[in-house]
């Protein structure tokens, strides 16, 4: 039996929260819409799979993918306590990247095979959600060859990433994303090679602009109106708060 195309993403605003209680919150939207999909096909139905997508901001953390290298990681438990940082090996694919206070993070969870089964197609058209929220600002950002995430001055002695992204995908389900420097403490990233790559800058946008600060729901309307375009989504505003204990 045909499953029924689900396009619409149910879109939750997290604000401000801790990496692994986000981490497991993603685990469980991302097993529902597995299990839903498991049960399909065992007993022959159709009923539709859930979307969503989550933006949050997290407190100062450096994650590591699972085929990532921890020597890129330049300081040792004690410095990460001073510096009031945590650290977690996580599940998804890429290097180490930070995540801390003035990022947008975005977490799509989707079932890919209400939109398209392709996995390069999907990292490809979220590049292109920050690309055209940058071009909003006047800011010529592009895909630099064999390293995903969106930067800024590619092939050039400047170059420098403005959003990193790493995804985990089964049954082409997704979870993880992206994570987009607006206001960032571009500091943090001294710590690290990040995404294991030697000799390439970081940067935000508020640095690239030119100003103390970026109104970040500005930043978000423009990247919800773009993901919406791209994957023609309709986002459902104001997801409700999980049951306590979820």
């Amino acid at each position: 039996m045909q499953k029924e195309l689900n396009k619409k993403v149910r879109f939750r605003e997290l604000g401000s929260k801790d990496y692994k209680e986000t981490w497991e919150y993603q685990e469980k939207l991302f097993q529902d819409i597995l299990d839903q999909k498991i049960r399909n096909r065992r007993e022959n139905t159709s009923e539709e799979t859930n979307n969503h997508l989550l933006f949050v901001e997290h407190p100062h953390v450096y994650t590591l993918g699972k085929s990532g290298d921890k020597s890129n990681l330049l300081i040792n438990e004690e410095q990460l306590i001073q510096k009031n940082a945590s650290y977690y090996k996580i599940n998804r694919g890429g290097d180490i990247t930070y995540h801390g206070p003035g990022q947008i993070v975005g977490y799509p969870i989707l079932d890919l095979e209400n939109f398209f089964s392709d996995i390069h197609k999907y990292l490809r058209l979220l590049e292109e959600t920050i690309i055209l929220t940058l071009a909003e600002y006047g800011i010529k950002a592009e895909r630099s060859k064999g390293e995903t995430g969106v930067w800024l001055d590619v092939n050039t002695p400047f170059a420098r990433k403005i959003c990193a992204m790493g995804v985990r995908a089964s049954r082409w389900v997704t979870m993880h994303g992206f994570a987009f420097n607006v206001n960032a403490d571009l500091g943090y990233f001294d710590y690290i090679i990040p995404c294991g790559i030697k000799g390439k800058a970081v940067t935000s946008l508020n640095v690239e602009l030119g100003v103390k600060e970026v109104p970040v729901t500005q930043v978000k309307e423009k990247i919800k109106k773009h993901f919406s375009d791209l994957f023609e989504a309709e986002l459902i505003q104001d997801y409700p708060q999980p049951p306590e204990g979820e």
